[in-house]
């Protein structure tokens, strides 16, 4: 047991203090300190920018006030300023920044508003955007107008329809209930894919790196493959447990300090104002379950490589089997009750995602989810064991090792040894 912890801190200690890890966290924590401060980034670059100006021509002679007051309503940033000049000296000022954009208004065929915008790129196409959606509704009154349609009558043409939803199964949750849990549920979807991909990577390139230098000779004489298989597993596990505890406390006080500019919007919609302790538990648990699950294979397919190299293209099918298990709980957001969804959540390569995908939006049995993690740790386990060995005879092959096909020769090796 001495041996498993020196193993497990060695390689804790000796990623914690790569320059690759470190910089990689500070990245991180860079980017999460950028995202809870978006408002403010935004705000601070825009506070010397001043409100875009729009020069208006108006042919019609009567369609400049009346657009400048629905303007205010869609975006008061925007500022209309009538211009007296012909086409030709706006063109020049426009050039010159002294204006975003040229707007011309005229009458159409059935003498109703109509207008070109000019600007030096029409790659923003937001300010465009306000002055159509503008001029859309000065359009639709004056059109009811001709028709004599009453401003009550056109009130009531455009009117949504009335459509409730409502669940009859009993504890169902609501509809606000289902678009945070939603929301919750893609942002930890995205952490466990990125954690177990990333991190099971590192034990792969760990194994392969210790073999290439001809250490795991020594070490496997000394340590019994399932301890030193787990001993790295554990010591990755707690190196990306440090890794993950700083970001969350980052991310935990910068929201805490941009609470109030946070509210509603983009942070509502994730459904970090209400998060329920369950699902943080469950996320907790397929998070963990499913890092183990990954790694082991990833450490007994690493052991199949003598160089670092050839790491990528042994443990590309794993990596092709998470980036299935996300693609389809990316589908499962929308439809969660599929039965594609409900059968696929119980196949243990899956099932960190799909199974929390439905835990976080859906009232299921709880043997479901029992199932589930029982069928996940069986896996785990038979992974260990077989994994042990594959580790065992696969530390010891040398030359070109980079085929499936060389689990079979490892084992005859673990048999040997």
């Amino acid at each position: 047991m001495n041996n498993f912890f020196i193993i497990l801190l060695h390689t804790y200690m000796s990623k914690l203090k790569t320059k690759s890890f470190l910089v990689t966290t500070i990245l991180t924590v860079a980017i999460m300190l950028a995202l809870t401060n978006m408002t403010n980034i935004i705000d601070f670059f825009n506070k010397g920018g001043g409100a875009d100006k729009i020069a208006v021509i108006d042919g019609t002679g009567k369609l400049y006030e009346p657009l400048k007051e629905q303007i205010k309503i869609i975006n008061k940033e925007l500022i209309l300023e009538k211009y007296d000049g012909n086409e030709a000296a706006a063109r020049k000022d426009v050039a010159e920044g002294k204006y975003k954009g040229l707007l011309e208004l005229k009458w159409n065929g059935d003498n109703l508003p109509a207008a070109s915008y000019k600007a030096m790129s029409i790659a923003d196409s937001a300010v465009p955007a306000d002055l159509q959606a503008a001029l859309q509704q000065m359009k639709t009154a004056m059109a009811s107008t001709q028709i004599n349609i009453a401003p009550e009558q056109l009130e009531k043409l455009y009117a949504p329809v009335e459509f409730e939803k409502s669940a009859l199964e009993k504890d169902a949750k609501t509809e606000e209930e289902l678009n945070q849990a939603r929301g919750l549920v893609y942002v930890l979807l995205f952490i466990i894919y990125f954690a177990v991909i990333m991190y099971a990577n590192m034990i792969a390139m760990e194994v392969a790196t210790e073999k290439s230098s001809r250490v795991m000779e020594i070490m496997i004489s000394s340590v019994s493959p399932i301890k030193q298989m787990f001993a790295k597993i554990l010591g990755i596990g707690l190196l990306s447990l440090t890794q993950l505890a700083a970001l969350l406390l980052v991310g935990y006080f910068s929201i805490k300090q941009n609470l109030e500019t946070m509210q509603g919007g983009f942070f509502e919609f994730f459904g970090f104002g209400n998060i329920a302790g369950s699902t943080i538990a469950y996320a907790v648990i397929f998070f963990l379950l499913g890092y183990f699950l990954y790694a082991t294979m990833a450490a007994f397919l690493g052991s199949l490589v003598s160089r670092i190299e050839d790491v990528q293209q042994m443990i590309t099918p794993m990596t092709l089997l998470v980036v299935a298990g996300f693609m389809m709980a990316m589908f499962g957001l929308n439809q969660p009750e599929a039965p594609f969804v409900k059968y696929t959540s119980f196949i243990p390569f899956f099932s960190p995602m799909l199974m929390f995908l439905r835990v976080g939006m859906l009232n299921i049995p709880f043997w479901e989810v029992a199932l589930s993690i029982g069928i996940l740790v069986a896996t785990i386990a038979f992974l260990a064991v077989f994994g042990a060995r594959v580790y065992r005879g696969g530390v010891l092959m040398y030359g070109k090792s980079n085929s499936f096909k060389d689990i079979k020769k490892a084992l005859q090796l673990s048999k040997k040894g």
